[in-house]
C-alpha cells in the first residue's frame, strides 16, 4: 500500500546544530508507525517538520505523492493532516462536546452563514460526536472539559484533531503521565483509528509502544538508526545498545 504522508531525507539545522538529519520514513493507512528515541533525539523536531510547523533545512514531504514541503501549516491541516502535542491544549471551561465543536467549526468555517448561530451548525455537531464517539468520550460529551482526568484530557485533545477529519495524525507523547488504566484504554482508541488513519505514535512508554505499533523507527541524534517491525527493533543490536536495553 502506498503511504499516506512520508519524508525522505528530511533535515533541520539550528545554527549549527543539525537535530533532525536526513530521516526519511513513511506512514500508511491502517498502521500505527512509532517514533521512538531518546530526549534530544529529534522526534518533536520531526513531528513539527511534518505537520508544517517549522520548515525543513533540506529534503521533501510528500502526501499522497503530492510535494508539500513549502505548504504552511494550515493548508496541510485542511488537507487532512492532524496533530496532538505534548502538552494539553483543550479549553477547560468548555464543555468536552464544545472542544470538539469549535474544533470541527474550524476546519469548515461557514462565513457566509451570517444568520445562522455558530454552535447550531448542524455539520460541526455531527462530526463533533463522531468525533467524541471515536475517542470514547461520547458518554461524557456534557462534562466541563477541566473536571476530565488527565487520561480524559488526552483523549480530548485527539477527539478535537479527529473532529479537524484527518487522514493522518500525528500523535506527540498521548500518553505521557498516564497510570495504567488510562494507558489501556488510550492504546484501544488508537487500535481503533488506524483502521482510517495513518498513525505516527512518538512516546517513551516502550511496552505501550511494542503493544500497539506495526512498525517503529528509531532515532538517535536526529537520525534513523533503525526502523521495522517490534521483534525485529528488540532484536537490533544498535537499538539495544542505544536505547531499549537489556531488559528489553
Amino acid at each position: 500500500m502506498n503511504p499516506l504522508l512520508a519524508c525522505e531525507g528530511l533535515t533541520r539545522r539550528f545554527g549549527g546544530l543539525t537535530a533532525v538529519n536526513r530521516a526519511s520514513l513513511d506512514f500508511r493507512l491502517g498502521e500505527v508507525h512509532a517514533v521512538i528515541g531518546t530526549n534530544g533525539a529529534g522526534k518533536s523536531t520531526l513531528v513539527n517538520m511534518l505537520s508544517g510547523e517549522m520548515p525543513v533545512s533540506e529534503g521533501r514531504i510528500l502526501l499522497e505523492g503530492q510535494d508539500i514541503t513549502a505548504w504552511p501549516q494550515p493548508r496541510r491541516a485542511r488537507a487532512g493532516i492532524g496533530r496532538s502535542y505534548q502538552r494539553t491544549t483543550i479549553f477547560p471551561e468548555f464543555s468536552v462536546f464544545e472542544n470538539c465543536r469549535l474544533s470541527a467549526q474550524a476546519a469548515h468555517a461557514r462565513p457566509w452563514a451570517l444568520w445562522e448561530s455558530a454552535a447550531r451548525c448542524p455539520a460541526s455537531g455531527r462530526i463533533a460526536e463522531e468525533a467524541l464517539a471515536a475517542a470514547g468520550l461520547a458518554d461524557l460529551a456534557r462534562r466541563t472539559a477541566g473536571s476530565l482526568s488527565h487520561g480524559g484530557k488526552r483523549q480530548l485533545e485527539i477527539a478535537m484533531c479527529l473532529a479537524t477529519e484527518p487522514r493522518v495524525l500525528l500523535l506527540d507523547e498521548p500518553l505521557a503521565g498516564m497510570g495504567a488504566e488510562e494507558t489501556d484504554r488510550m492504546l484501544q482508541v488508537l487500535q481503533q483509528l488506524k483502521s482510517g488513519h495513518a498513525v505516527l505514535l512518538v512516546e517513551h512508554d516502550m511496552d505501550a509502544v511494542f503493544r500497539v505499533a506495526e512498525r517503529i523507527t528509531v532515532m538517535v541524534n536526529g537520525e534513523v538508526i533503525a526502523t521495522g517491525d517490534p521483534e525485529s527493533i528488540r532484536r537490533n543490536p544498535q537499538v539495544q545498545v542505544a536505547y531499549l536495553g537489556s531488559d528489553h
